[in-house]
């Protein structure tokens, strides 16, 4: 029977809310890919989020692809149907 060795790698899988949590408790800079706009990343570090994956960020920045520029947005809130990807800038 496998599974038993399922349910082991199951308790070893992270979490993506347990993911979020861990760039808020670093404070680090994540860029966030949005759904359907391949043309738009926004920069920020998380300082809050739900259940549903919105996400607080502050010091956000957008940052154009096709124009390479940035643009500095504040603290904002995404709301988590727009999110397609979320990563460490700092990787």
């Amino acid at each position: 029977m496998e599974f038993p060795r399922v349910a082991k790698k199951m308790q070893n899988m992270i979490k993506p809310l347990g993911l979020l949590f861990g760039f808020l408790r670093k404070g680090v800079t994540v860029q966030i890919w949005l759904f359907e706009n391949t043309d738009m990343r926004i920069e920020g570090k998380i300082i809050g989020f739900d259940e549903y994956m919105n996400l607080v960020l502050d010091d956000a920045v957008e940052v154009s692809v096709k124009r390479n520029s940035r643009r500095p947005i504040g603290r904002i809130m995404l709301k988590g149907d727009n999110l397609a990807l979320v990563r460490n800038t700092q990787d």
